[in-house]
C-alpha cells in the first residue's frame, strides 16, 4: 500500500483555490461534527448525492429535502468522518497546487467540479437505485490524480509504503503512485459489484478517467508547453 506524503513538484503561483477548497472542505465537515448523531443523518440525507433520486427525479425524504440537482455540488463538501476528509485533503493538497498552477485559479475550480460531476454520474449509472448517500470530495480529487498522471508522470513522490512487515519511506514517480491507486480503486471496483461496502469506488474510477481523459485529448501544443515547463525547472 502507498500512501503519498508531499511531491517534488514545485509550482510558481500561490495554490490560493486549493487551499480554499480544503478550508471549505474542513469547515463542512466542523459544522457537521457539532450535530447529533440524528442530526448528522439528516444532513447526509439533505445534502448528501443518493443515486436513487437523481436518477428516477423523486425525493427520497421529502420532510428535509433539498433541491436534487443541487446535492451533486453539495455532496462534494461533505464527509463521514474526520479520517475520510483527512486522507481526501492530504491528496487535493500534495496534487491540486500543481494543476492549479498549471490552469490558474478559476479553471481548477471548473475542473475540480466538473471531475466531481462526472465521478458522481458514473456511480448513479451503475447504482441508479440506491437509497445510501453519497458524500465526499474524492471523485472531484480523483480528476485531480488523472490530470496529474498525464502532466506530470515522473514527478517524484515522497511515500510511505507498507506491505505486511515491510515499511519504509521511499520517493517513487507519479506513474507508479497514481497508477497504484487507480489499479486499487478498479480491483475494488470490480470485487464491490453485488454487495454493500462503504466506499462509492466507481466514482473513483469515474473522477480519475475524466480527468486523465481531459488533459490526455487536451491540444497537444497546449500539452506539450505544460510538460515543457515541469522537465524544463
Amino acid at each position: 500500500m502507498f500512501i503519498p506524503l508531499k511531491d517534488e513538484n514545485p509550482t510558481r503561483n500561490k495554490p490560493i483555490a486549493t487551499f480554499i477548497l480544503i478550508v471549505i472542505n474542513c469547515l463542512v465537515y466542523l459544522y457537521s461534527a457539532t450535530m447529533s448523531e440524528t442530526g448528522f443523518q439528516i444532513f447526509m440525507y439533505q445534502f448528501g448525492l443518493i443515486p436513487t433520486e437523481i436518477f428516477h427525479l423523486s425525493e427520497l425524504t421529502p420532510d428535509y429535502a433539498t433541491p436534487i440537482a443541487l446535492t451533486p455540488f453539495t455532496s462534494m463538501f461533505m464527509h463521514g468522518g474526520f479520517m475520510h476528509l483527512a486522507g481526501n485533503m492530504l491528496y487535493l493538497w500534495i496534487f491540486g497546487n500543481n494543476i492549479e498552477d498549471q490552469l490558474g485559479p478559476f479553471k481548477f475550480v471548473l475542473f475540480y467540479i466538473i471531475s466531481g460531476l462526472a465521478a458522481a454520474f458514473l456511480f448513479i449509472l451503475f447504482s441508479p437505485n440506491s437509497e445510501i448517500p453519497m458524500v465526499g470530495a474524492s471523485g472531484a480529487i480523483a480528476g485531480v490524480l488523472g490530470g496529474y498522471l498525464v502532466l506530470f508522470p515522473r514527478a517524484r513522490i515522497l511515500t510511505f509504503m507498507f506491505l505486511f512487515f515491510f515499511i519504509r519511506m521511499i520517493y517513487l514517480p507519479a506513474k507508479i503512485v497514481l497508477g497504484f491507486w487507480f489499479f486499487y480503486q478498479l480491483l475494488m471496483s470490480a470485487s464491490s459489484f453485488g454487495g454493500g461496502g462503504g466506499v462509492a469506488w466507481l466514482a473513483h474510477v469515474g473522477g480519475f478517467a475524466f480527468g486523465w481523459l481531459w488533459f490526455r485529448f487536451v491540444s497537444k501544443r497546449r500539452l506539450n508547453q505544460w510538460q515543457s515547463r515541469v522537465y524544463t525547472e
